[in-house]
């Protein structure tokens, strides 16, 4: 599955996933733009680094729409065809939905705790400055997350998931209105560089 990050706006972004063996979905606008790393881009990396195969993006790579993608049609698409598919995507969305309730609560936990954990390893000192307003939360989520998802994060994997965002913000940081980046899952591969970043 490859994910298209696009910038729509100054403070706004949509998110597109093409998967080869279900029709595509996008989300227009998508939640939590940021200028360093938007909400979804955390969640896709978190998710894939932890091996949440019913995260937001698990659920999006088996079919489903995780309850907030819609289908992109084709303008040439009958009215009948795309009602179609609709109905099963709704359908095999909730059913994925219902089996993939545990990790993304999971998912949730675990991207508040890295973003956090990213701001205040950086060598920004503006990012380090708003991981401090959220140190307070940052400890509330850790002392209502399950044992087991804690060992998840050691900080091993902790400083694999930042590298990652590191490197993901380093190409997001730097789009125009306009412009987009591809991201496969779930090896988070950036399929687009600098160079050839699209400007639709």
């Amino acid at each position: 599955m490859i994910l298209v990050f696009r910038r729509i706006g100054q403070r706004r972004y949509a998110i597109e996933a093409k998967r080869p063996s279900f029709p595509n979905v996008e989300m227009k606008p998508a939640p939590g733009y940021d200028a360093w790393m938007p909400h979804d881009l955390l969640h896709v990396v978190v998710e894939a680094q932890l091996g949440l195969t019913r995260g937001v993006f698990g659920q999006l790579a088996a079919g489903g729409d995780a309850g907030t993608f819609h289908p992109s049609f084709d303008p040439q698409e009958t009215s009948r065809v795309a009602a179609r598919v609709r109905h099963r995507l709704k359908a095999r969305g909730k059913m994925l939905m219902r089996d993939g309730r545990d990790e993304s609560a999971q998912s949730e936990r675990a991207t508040f705790i890295c973003w956090y954990e990213w701001l205040a390893r950086s060598q920004s000192r503006d990012r380090r400055t708003s991981a401090q307003a959220m140190a307070q939360q940052a400890r509330q989520v850790r002392d209502v997350a399950p044992a087991k998802e804690l060992r998840a994060l050691s900080d091993r994997k902790l400083e694999e998931i930042c590298q990652h965002l590191d490197k993901l913000s380093s190409y997001w940081s730097r789009l125009e209105v306009g412009q987009s980046m591809a991201v496969s899952w779930p090896d988070l591969a950036v399929s687009a560089s600098p160079a050839v970043l699209t400007n639709e």
